[in-house]
């Protein structure tokens, strides 16, 4: 039997709603394997192996490129709920009847739909650096940063994912310089799929009066993970996911940003395998 890792895992295809969804699987087979969807434009590729092959010392990992996202066939749409219905689809199309479900950033929203349309089919959600519909980003930098020029261009990622401070950024460059695959990379997303997230974000973040109702239905024992300074999703909206889902815990990382399990990789996967092997987190709120 072969031990993949985050690195040499094979790329796969599998189809289901009439996409050739790419993806990769890896890490201790039993048990409930642990779903990952990635944040706006980013890959397979971009997450970090720290994390990963952390997560693949206890359980099954599953990355996968959702519909129309690099090596993905078809179109991204250009809506939270359509990439959500397309992840369980592709979840069902391997056979799986139970999962664990992470989403970061846009990631999140997905993942929340996931939860939300698939039912039983999520035991539990991890979700970091993300936030909820209808969500207030006047305090968002992400236009700002994402419109800047940054050499080398991957240099993007330390505005977008750390903390300004010299340690932050210090934990930035080791996870650039980690996280790379050498093989059977990924190609960069479409600009078919930049402006399909693009328009994705719009409709969730558009003022709604009613935005936080639909946090009651997602009933699955919840782990909220954020940075205490996120420049692009406000670090304030992981407070308010707590707050309004029913059974839901937060933990808040210091001088860190939008990809605070990147700075923190061992921390986190201690938290968020804790989390996912404990039983019931209590009785869920009304």
């Amino acid at each position: 039997m072969h031990t993949f890792t985050h690195h040499t895992a094979p790329t796969q295809y599998i189809e289901a709603n009439g996409i050739r969804f790419a993806y990769r699987r890896f890490g201790k087979s039993s048990g409930v394997p642990i779903v990952f969807n990635q944040h706006y434009t980013g890959t397979m590729d971009y997450w970090d192996p720290a994390v990963t092959d952390g997560f693949a010392e206890t359980r099954e990992v599953i990355l996968f490129n959702n519909a129309g996202v690099s090596s993905s066939s078809g179109e991204t749409p250009a809506s939270f709920p359509e990439m959500g219905a397309n992840a369980i689809a592709f979840i069902r199309a391997l056979g799986l009847d139970q999962v664990d479900v992470l989403g970061i950033s846009i990631g999140g929203f997905v993942a929340q739909e996931i939860a939300l349309q698939g039912g039983d089919l999520v035991r539990k959600l991890i979700l970091v650096g993300t936030g909820h519909r209808g969500n207030d980003m006047t305090a968002s930098r992400s236009a700002e940063i994402f419109a800047g020029r940054y050499e080398p261009p991957e240099h993007l990622w330390l505005s977008v994912h750390f903390a300004p401070s010299e340690a932050s950024q210090k934990a930035g460059i080791a996870f650039l310089q980690r996280k790379w695959r050498r093989q059977d990379r990924d190609p960069e997303v479409s600009a078919q799929t930049v402006a399909a997230q693009g328009a994705a974000i719009g409709k969730w973040i558009a003022p709604d009066e009613n935005a936080l109702a639909y946090l009651k239905s997602i009933r699955q024992p919840t782990l909220i993970v954020q940075g205490s300074n996120d420049a692009i999703i406000p670090t304030a909206h992981s407070v308010t996911l707590q707050q309004h889902l029913p059974n839901a815990q937060l933990v808040l990382y210091p001088d860190a940003g939008h990809g605070s399990i990147y700075q923190y990789p061992e921390r986190f996967v201690a938290h968020a395998v804790q989390f996912l092997n404990e039983g019931p987190a209590g009785m869920a709120r009304a």
